[in-house]
């Protein structure tokens, strides 16, 4: 597996707040501006991340992914999110996920394109439906998060470490193989 470069260094500075209850409608909000594009290759829009589970202290960065029948069709969905100002950044050493930066002005999102059943996408449904359904964990990985945003406020790298033990504890309760395991965490733990 490739190593994985810098994803999030958008800013220089990991902050991390409170659950906000308009993150949804900000989803509903980029998602209906996406879907015209996409709707007749893209299987749906998932909301991912912690901006997609009620209560959990995240990055005011709403996470979104295309979810596509198939790997050829995500050549052709790359095309049409371009055609509504999004540029392709390649997997950035996730297979099966491909990132996006979005045109200025819109609020701050993250979008990725996977095919349905890899684990670009299993990982995100995995991790935002456990929390989802324990709430009692999302609490301890919100709290998780805002020490790790504190202890490494310039450090997006150690930060997404700090998290790794936490996530994979999650995706072993949410039934994820030993090799999707070994494959996340070799993503997770690279330099």
């Amino acid at each position: 597996m490739t190593q994985v470069p810098p994803v999030l260094r958008k800013t220089s500075m990991v902050v991390v707040v409170d659950y906000d209850p308009a993150w949804p409608d900000r989803f509903e909000q980029l998602r209906a501006r996406i879907w015209p594009a996409v709707a007749d290759v893209a299987l749906g829009i998932e909301h991912v991340g912690s901006t997609a589970v009620p209560g959990l202290a995240a990055k005011p960065i709403i996470d979104m992914t295309v979810v596509v029948l198939s790997r050829p069709d995500v050549t052709v969905t790359i095309d049409r999110l371009a055609t509504v100002g999004y540029r392709h950044r390649g997997n950035l050493g996730i297979e099966d996920r491909e990132a996006f930066d979005h045109a200025e002005g819109l609020p701050a999102h993250n979008l990725y394109v996977c095919p349905q059943e890899t684990l670009g996408v299993i990982n995100q449904l995995a991790v935002r439906d456990h929390l989802r359904a324990h709430p009692e964990k999302a609490v301890a990985y919100g709290q998780l998060k805002k020490r790790l945003a504190r202890e490494f406020t310039d450090d997006i790298d150690r930060y997404v470490y700090g998290k790794t033990d936490f996530v994979l504890g999650i995706l072993r309760a949410a039934g994820l193989t030993p090799e999707q395991l070994a494959a996340i965490e070799r993503v997770n733990r690279s330099p």
